[in-house]
C-alpha cells in the first residue's frame, strides 16, 4: 500500500510536521512503502472559486498528482482553536476540487500533537469531517500526542519509547 504523510501545518518547526515524520520513518522501518510530504512545497491561496474558474495553482496541481497514487493517507493535524487548521482545511477545499473524486475510498489515519494536555484530539475530531464527507475511510482509531512541545528530542525523535510504540502500534493496526 502506497502512503503519503504529512503535516496540516505550514510552520516549519511545526510540533505536528514532527509527528508525521516520526510516523513515516516509523513505516518506512516496518517495509510499508510511505512518502512524507510538507505543505509549506505547495503554495496555494485560500480557496477562491474566481481563481479556481481561472486556473488551479500549481501548488494544488501539484499536490494533486501526488494523492493521486496514493492508497492511504496519514495525517498529523494541528488543533487550533479547538477545531481543524486552516492551512489543512483549504488543502482539502482545493483537492476535493481538482479531482473530484480524489479522496473517494482513501484510508485516512489522523494523528495530531499539542502542547496542551489534551494532544489535538479536540481538532482530530472536527478534522475527521471533511474526509468523511469525500468518501475516506477514516479510521476509527487517533493519536493525540500531548505536551509535544517536550515530546521530541534535539534529532525529531520521540524522547519517549512509550510514545512511539503507541504510535507504531496505532500505524501496523492502520496497515493491517
Amino acid at each position: 500500500m502506497k502512503m503519503i504523510c504529512f503535516a496540516g501545518s505550514l510552520r516549519r518547526e511545526s510540533l505536528n510536521k514532527k509527528y508525521a515524520r516520526v510516523a513515516n520513518d516509523l513505516l518506512r522501518e516496518a517495509g510499508h512503502e510511505a512518502e512524507l510530504l510538507d505543505l509549506a512545497d505547495y503554495p496555494m491561496p485560500v480557496y477562491d472559486q474566481d481563481i479556481e474558474d481561472k486556473q488551479f495553482p500549481e501548488g494544488v496541481v501539484a499536490l494533486g498528482k501526488k494523492l493521486e497514487h496514493c492508497e492511504a493517507l496519514v495525517i498529523a493535524c494541528p488543533e487550533y482553536n479547538g477545531s481543524i487548521a486552516a492551512a489543512l482545511k483549504n488543502t482539502v477545499d482545493w483537492l476535493s476540487r481538482f479531482q473530484k473524486d480524489n479522496f473517494k475510498r482513501k484510508k485516512v489515519l489522523l494523528i495530531g500533537a499539542s502542547p496542551g494536555a489534551l494532544g489535538a484530539t479536540r481538532g482530530l475530531w472536527h478534522s475527521r469531517r471533511p474526509f468523511e464527507v469525500l468518501g475516506c475511510f477514516v479510521y476509527p482509531e487517533m493519536s493525540g500526542l500531548p505536551h509535544a512541545n517536550e515530546a521530541f528530542a534535539e534529532n525529531g525523535e520521540l524522547k519517549e519509547k512509550a510514545s512511539r510504540d503507541r504510535l507504531a502500534k496505532l500505524l501496523s493496526s492502520f496497515v493491517d
